[in-house]
């Protein structure tokens, strides 16, 4: 019987990945995850995510929750899944939850991260399939005040795939924090926010390097942000630039650490 809800906490490496949710014919870290835990537990089990990553895009910190028999404690299972998953997948955690755990409508917030090369050593085949090689001059102070307007509760729908969520959805995110810093190399962008829709951290960064290079000004964000559609903002920054870093939980969700 099923009887243990556990949390899986992921790496992964997009590049091979048709995206996060399980597909026809093509290869998903879903479709990887419920092939491992089934073939362990010998029936069909269900591994349902945080939220859905798109082809292309890493995670250091994807969530997923799985149901499994009381046989399985959360070290076990994880030690038993990544002796036989693929090596571009990684269950880093994995914690005992609550039977009402749910990996996406618990979560309280979700981190990304987005890298961008700007160095010469940005075209390297080491890092150019997770750096955006940018070769333009980007101000900081530019991208910096991009990124401050972005910071509060916004209708993000300018800055949405469009007919990914329902109308009657509000395309309402608190965005909790967003900010550039520079690294070695580069820069990258970071934001933290209840909820994310479709391609959203891609719009704000591609938006955003128009306003770093000069083709935009910088309260171009906050214009955007009253708009209707998406016509306007610039085209989504590509995926393998892209890392879910983190999902947050309440605490009182978990049984313990493992």
């Amino acid at each position: 019987m099923l009887s243990r809800s556990v949390q899986l906490v992921l790496h992964y490496d997009g590049s091979r990945f048709s995206g996060w949710q399980r597909q026809p014919g093509e290869r998903t870290v879903q479709g990887d995850l419920e092939a491992a835990v089934s073939k362990l537990c010998g029936a069909p089990i269900t591994v349902v995510g945080a939220g859905r990553t798109d082809a292309g895009v890493h995670a250091r910190g994807q969530a997923a929750g799985v149901r499994v028999p009381d046989k399985w404690s959360a070290l076990a299972l994880r030690r038993s899944m990544n002796g036989i998953l693929p090596d571009d997948v990684w269950i880093a955690a994995a914690f005992e939850m609550r039977d009402d755990f749910h990996p996406r409508y618990s979560a309280v917030s979700r981190s990304y991260s987005y890298y961008v090369g700007t160095d010469d050593f940005a075209s390297s085949p080491f890092r150019r399939t997770t750096e955006l090689v940018w070769k333009k001059p980007l101000e900081l102070k530019r991208l910096a005040a991009a990124a401050s307007s972005i910071e509060g509760e916004h209708c993000f729908r300018a800055f949405a795939v469009k007919g990914t969520a329902p109308e009657k959805d509000d395309h309402r995110c608190t965005v909790s924090r967003a900010a550039w810093r520079e690294r070695d190399g580069g820069l990258m962008f970071e934001i933290q926010a209840d909820r994310f829709l479709h391609h959203m951290v891609r719009f704000l960064v591609g938006t955003m390097l128009e306003i770093g290079e000069g083709r935009r000004e910088p309260d171009a964000i906050a214009e955007l942000l009253t708009q209707e559609d998406n016509s306007k903002v610039a085209q989504p920054a590509p995926p393998h630039g892209l890392f879910l870093e983190r999902v947050e939980y309440p605490k009182d969700l978990y049984m313990g650490t493992e």
